[in-house]
Order: structure tokens, then C-alpha cells, then sequence
């Protein structure tokens, strides 16, 4: 899962979203300099830990002692869905400004960040399970963040559409997320991973990502 989100984040940014943005009529320096505050942005929000959460646990290889799933979970168990809920709600903008823009571009936005927050939610679940959290509590607190992607849709989609000159922009943004989130976090993790039998795999998923969203683009140009 890792891999595929790395080439359908990439391919969704570079050859599909940022392409899109640059095809309106914004100012392409204004453009950059979003695409630069983007990267900028979420390199700050890493570094306050808001975005994301420590993705190690017992058993991955990094010699963890036994209980180390339930520190790292209670020590910052909340901020983990409430970071999770910020982003969650971050995505259901991005999305509906993506169909805004092109309802082809939506569906490969939504299908780019599903890819990416799949194995995220699974870990989340995991953690908050071994940090004393039931299978109940754990589901509903998780449930409750992802609905806050429908939250940031509709209110994404009633502000957007009243200021469609925004919309390359909200793109742009988007895009910087998923390069960063690819590039600083997804690829390290698959570094870790030198093997040719570990990389061939990698390399093949990476590829899978980039085709799916080459042939969703050509089915959409061809609209």
C-alpha cells in the first residue's frame, strides 16, 4: 500500500493536478510561490507533530521494548485524532475543489488520498488498540475523524464554488501535500527496505499507481 500511494500521489500531483492549475488563467509565479508555502507549511506541521504521528511500533525492526505501541500512542493519543481530524478535513476540501475543477479530477484526487489514508487509519486503529483504547472505542473515534472529510467537502464545495478563482490555487496546495507526504515520509520508509526481493515489489506497485491515474487521466482528456 505504501508504494502504490507513493505513484498515485506523485503521478496525481505532477501529471494530473499541477498540470491543471497551470492550464487556468492564475499567474504561474503566484502558482509556484503556493506550491513552495505548500511544502513549507507542511514541513512546519510535521514538525509540531500535527500532521502526523510516530508510524513505528513493536515488531517493525527498530528494537523497540515491549509496551513501546502504548507509550507512544498515551503520551499523545489524542493528538493523534485530532491531527488525524485536521487532516481528514483538509482532504474533503481538497477533494471537492477538485471535482469543482473536473469531476475526472475529483475522482482521482478522492482515489489518491483513499490510497494514502487506508494504511494510515489501519495503523491508527492499531495504536489507539494498544494503547488501552476497545475495538468499540477505538472504531468510533476513528469513524468520527474520518467524517470530518465530509465536513471539509461540503463546506469546501459552498465556499469554492463562490470563489472559483481560488481553485488553482486550493490544487497547488493539494499537490504540495502529496509530494511531501510522499517524498518525506512514504520513501523513507520503503529505503528501509534495500533487498532486491523487497525492492522489485516496490518498484512494480510504484508503476501500478502511475498507470492508474495515466489511464483515469486519458479517459478523462479524451471527454
Amino acid at each position: 500500500m505504501v508504494s502504490l500511494s507513493v505513484g498515485i500521489l506523485l503521478s496525481t500531483s505532477l501529471l494530473h493536478a499541477l498540470p491543471e492549475a497551470f492550464e487556468s488563467d492564475a499567474d504561474a509565479h503566484a502558482l509556484f510561490a503556493t506550491l513552495l508555502a505548500g511544502l513549507l507549511s507542511f514541513f512546519l506541521l510535521e514538525k509540531f507533530a500535527v500532521l502526523r504521528h510516530s508510524h513505528h511500533y513493536e515488531g517493525d525492526g527498530h528494537g523497540h521494548a515491549h509496551g513501546h505501541d502504548a507509550h507512544e500512542a498515551g503520551k499523545a493519543g489524542w493528538m493523534i485524532l485530532v491531527g488525524d481530524g485536521l487532516h481528514n478535513f483538509t482532504d474533503g476540501i481538497l477533494i471537492a475543489a477538485a471535482f469543482l475543477a473536473n469531476p475526472g479530477l475529483g475522482l482521482i484526487t478522492a482515489l489518491a488520498i483513499i490510497a494514502h489514508e487506508i494504511p494510515q487509519e489501519i495503523g491508527d486503529f492499531i495504536v489507539l488498540l494498544n494503547a488501552g483504547f476497545t475495538r468499540t472505542r477505538a472504531y468510533v473515534y476513528n469513524l468520527l475523524c474520518s467524517l470530518m472529510a465530509v465536513v471539509g467537502g461540503v463546506l469546501g464545495y459552498f465556499t469554492l464554488e463562490q470563489a472559483t478563482g481560488w481553485i488553482p490555487y486550493v490544487l497547488v496546495f493539494a499537490s504540495s501535500g502529496f509530494i511531501y507526504i510522499a517524498v518525506s515520509d512514504l520513501m523513507p520508509q520503503m529505503q528501509r527496505r534495500a533487498t532486491v526481493r523487497e525492492t522489485i515489489p516496490q518498484i512494480v506497485l510504484i508503476a501500478v499507481g502511475v498507470a492508474i491515474v495515466v489511464y483515469l487521466t486519458g479517459r478523462t482528456h479524451g471527454h
